[in-house]
């Protein structure tokens, strides 16, 4: 047995048997810090006694059915009372496909001063709301045209998918309603535009298929006079009816006709850098 090893093992020993020390201790070195019944057949052929004896121990955490995280030891002799992980890494094994995105990639980008109170995760299959570890975790459900974009990231070692900063702006432009409205969205271009590539935003937001991602995008980039994205945003399509600037406001306001939009909502870049 490897000295190190021998040291991990001796530290589980506290409040385990020597075999689910040595279980765990073989586990976390050779990386899981997630892991299924399935990875425990390895050392036992009918897992769920073990699985239940971690459990009761709080050496491990049920993270969603099937799966279960390994408490590392810098957590101390209250295992999984204390303990704590990156929400991006719990929500990243709770569906697949997925990404981190909205109001939540926005912050990750430093787009945004705002903390979200839960992650936004993209899917594209219907999942519920759930608390994990006191993370509150909030899937939302696209179409399949719109999983593009995507970077992967590393946390805590492991990987992690988040839409890109230009995917992220179209994203929050496509639903405003995970990003604390339209204005969160006009600041986070107005601040990040010498770090955004509006090729690329430009073409995302005809890409992902709506309409009023462009008029939004369009009015924001005249308003802001941000001209590289003006000129970019000139030749768009948007004769399809009027869209809500925000959807998430009145729904009344001044029509700008140039991008068939109501704009229900001030946007006012003066008291931004006051």
């Amino acid at each position: 047995m490897r000295l190190n090893d021998r040291k991990m093992q001796s530290q589980y020993s506290r409040t385990l048997s020597n075999r689910e020390a040595n279980i765990l201790s073989d586990l976390s070195y050779k990386g899981h810090i997630f892991f299924t019944p399935k990875d425990l057949q390895a050392y036992d052929s009918n897992p769920r006694s073990l699985i239940d004896s971690l459990s009761r121990k709080k050496w491990i955490l049920k993270i969603k059915n099937g799966m279960y995280l390994i408490v590392p030891l810098e957590a101390g002799n209250s295992g999984s009372e204390n303990y704590t992980l990156h929400s991006f890494t719990i929500a990243s094994f709770l569906a697949d496909p997925y990404y981190i995105g909205y109001l939540s990639a926005l912050n990750f980008h430093g787009l945004t001063d705002k903390t979200p109170s839960m992650v936004y995760v993209a899917t594209q299959e219907p999942h519920r709301s759930r608390i994990v570890l006191d993370n509150k975790i909030k899937f939302i459900t696209v179409v399949p045209r719109k999983f593009f974009g995507i970077m992967e990231t590393k946390i805590e070692n492991q990987k992690v998918l988040v839409s890109s900063k230009e995917k992220t702006i179209v994203d929050c432009l496509d639903h405003p309603e995970y990003c604390e409205g339209v204005e969160e969205v006009a600041r986070a271009i107005f601040f990040g535009k010498n770090e955004l590539d509006f090729s690329k935003l430009a073409s995302m937001s005809e890409k992902i298929g709506n309409r009023a991602v462009l008029k939004r995008l369009g009015y924001i980039s005249d308003h802001l006079n941000i001209k590289q994205l003006v000129q970019l945003m000139k030749y768009v399509d948007v004769s399809s009816g009027y869209s809500l600037l925000d959807p998430t406001a009145k729904r009344t306001g001044k029509i700008i006709e140039k991008w068939k939009i109501v704009v229900n909502v001030s946007i006012d870049s003066e008291k931004w850098v006051q």
